[in-house]
């Protein structure tokens, strides 16, 4: 692993201004997020937080918050999040010469909303490339050096059998030393033995089994039984 802890110190934060009333970012600040496995996977609902989470991190650790890897440089002149700006990281041993040297750390931040543009400046997206397969391309070339990876929501792009060459790529790149912290919606990713789960909602975080994930419960039933869901939507 690289990173052990995330934390942030914010003096006297207002609790009515975002992002603060966000409760995942409240705990995150009063607790900071301990790494437990190699590959942590945060899931929620929309506007849990999780998204804002991920950005802070890979801003944190020096990342473009538009999207791209530890090496390039920034693509947008927007400055860092309120959270980002703050975030500091308590380095496993692995990683102490990364967190100490900026010019040493390694990574790769991957957002849906702006991969595209993001994986064209670094020629991974091609216009003979399906959206898709310009995420698949940025797995294969740029997540092969040990360092921290943020994804934020990357099933946005990729079919089923594109999240399970993905969920192949991030075992091997856990096996090389690296790090990956995913935001996501899908029961398909989560399921990586060993992976790290952490449920955020209106409580906060909760470290969640995936079995008791409420997207796989979700899932499950309406793979199950898909009217006992669309009756209440569609006529």
């Amino acid at each position: 692993m690289i990173v052990e802890r995330a934390y942030a110190h914010v003096y006297d934060p207002d609790p009515d201004a975002w992002p603060w009333t966000v409760p995942c970012v409240r705990q995150f600040l009063a607790e900071g997020l301990r790494f437990r496995a190699p590959v942590t996977f945060l899931v929620g609902e929309n506007g849990s937080g999780k998204s804002t989470l991920v950005e802070a991190l890979a801003e944190g650790f020096g990342l473009d918050s538009y999207g791209g890897s530890a090496d390039w440089k920034y693509a947008t002149s927007r400055g860092k999040s309120v959270l980002g700006e703050r975030v500091r990281f308590d380095a496993a041993p692995r990683g102490r010469r990364m967190i100490g040297s900026r010019a040493a750390r390694k990574g790769f931040f991957l957002r849906a909303e702006t991969a595209l543009d993001a994986l064209e400046r670094e020629s991974l997206a091609p216009d003979s490339r399906s959206h898709g397969e310009g995420f698949l391309a940025a797995f294969r070339e740029k997540f092969v050096v040990p360092g921290l990876y943020v994804l934020d929501e990357p099933e946005a792009a990729l079919s089923f059998s594109s999240c399970l060459e993905l969920l192949g790529h991030i075992d091997q790149l856990v096996a090389s030393g690296g790090q990956v912290v995913c935001a996501t919606h899908s029961p398909l990713l989560t399921a990586l033995p060993g992976a790290d789960i952490v449920q955020v909602g209106a409580g906060g975080m909760d470290r969640v089994r995936w079995a008791d994930l409420e997207l796989v419960d979700h899932w499950r039933r309406y793979l199950a039984d898909p009217q006992a869901y669309l009756r209440h939507i569609v006529d």
